[in-house]
């Protein structure tokens, strides 16, 4: 079973997230459905995972990458990516449709008329639109582990890791073995 290191933030640094210092944990189909299904409730269904979803999936995440570093360093995005979530998007437009949910009340949902893959990749590409062009993105941090490069949106101001307890305690150990070291 693959293990997220880091979900739950903005669906687009989820996405980012699956791409840490090494590996790529969506690799493949099965990475794919195991990272839809630590998403599930945030993204769509898609029924069955193969290799059109995994590409579509990693096109997206791809050109997210390079826009979002570029805006938070104050520029352009590279016209490549931008064309890439823009086709993405326009690969499955989406209408609303209003039902009743099974507790009671009305709910707006989203409905997308494509392949799978495409949905998908809109649905992806709609996040990371609404992230680029959010008044948050000049907040997304990189976690400050020498070894972790995941983005986070900090709910608080003075957050400097990822997770705390994984690579802020990593932090905190290293710096308590180096003063001990300085000792005499």
């Amino acid at each position: 079973m693959t293990v997220f290191p880091l979900t739950g933030e903005h669906l687009a640094l989820d996405l980012l997230n699956t791409r840490p210092t090494v590996g790529d944990l969506i690799a493949d189909p099965a990475g794919l459905a195991a990272w839809l299904e630590a998403e599930a409730g945030r993204v769509g269904p898609v029924g069955e995972v193969g290799p059109d979803e995994v590409a579509a999936v990693r096109v997206v995440r791809e050109a997210a990458g390079s826009a979002l570093a570029a805006v938070r360093r104050g520029e352009r995005p590279p016209g490549d990516a931008l064309r890439a979530l823009n086709a993405a998007l326009a690969g499955a437009p989406a209408h609303r449709e209003l039902v009743w949910g099974e507790g009671g009340g009305l709910a707006a949902v989203a409905l997308r008329d494509a392949a799978p893959g495409r949905r998908l990749a809109a649905e992806l590409a709609e996040a990371v639109a609404d992230l680029l062009a959010g008044p948050r993105v000049a907040e997304v941090r990189e976690c400050e582990a020498h070894d972790c490069a995941l983005l986070f949106l900090p709910a608080n101001p003075r957050r400097r890791w990822c997770v705390a307890s994984a690579c802020g305690n990593r932090a905190r150990v290293a710096r308590h073995y180096a003063k001990r070291k300085e000792s005499p």
